[in-house]
């Protein structure tokens, strides 16, 4: 998925998606079918100094709130057990988890933030919210638990996610 320039509309939409101005906002990762931003790419050091370790910012309601019933149902931990059996799922993890440390790093490196990337990759299953976000900002196949996590909430990339309910 490319990059987009958030636009002030993108802004506006993400403040009411999550209720609150947005910050260091570097552009838009992914995009509902109908424009509405999905996912914002953040800046790794925010400009108040903090450490921002969460690249990839899920935005849309409709996902969060899919996500946040996913975690709160247990898949976490069924996602967990899943990769301490799962070898390739192990190795795909730990390339996600790559992958996004040198992505991060490329914009800007903080020392704080070495070798933590986000959700719990590369060993643990912590935020699947972090995680669907990579996966929708990199397509799918980059990130397999984020993968895997948008397709038990029955996630459609053809579908307007503004218009209808995701079930979980």
């Amino acid at each position: 998925m490319p990059l987009t320039q958030a636009t002030e509309a993108d802004l506006l939409a993400m403040q009411a998606q999550l209720g609150r101005p947005m910050r260091d906002v570097l552009a838009i990762a992914a995009r509902c079918v109908c424009g509405k931003p999905l996912v914002v790419q953040t800046k790794p050091r925010l400009a108040s100094g903090e450490p921002f370790p969460t690249f990839y910012y899920l935005t849309h309601p409709a996902l969060t709130a899919a996500l946040s019933t996913l975690e709160g149902a247990g898949f976490m931990a069924t996602l967990q057990d899943r990769l301490a059996g799962e070898p390739e799922l192990q190795a795909e993890y730990l390339k996600a988890h790559q992958d996004y440390l040198a992505e991060r790093d490329q914009i800007l490196p903080v020392v704080e933030l070495e070798g933590i990337s986000a959700g719990g990759m590369p060993t643990r299953v912590k935020c699947l919210h972090a995680l669907a976000a990579h996966a929708l900002a990199k397509g799918h196949g980059v990130n397999p638990i984020g993968d895997i996590a948008l397709a038990e909430i029955g996630f459609d990339p053809k579908a307007c996610l503004c218009k209808a309910v995701i079930s979980s």
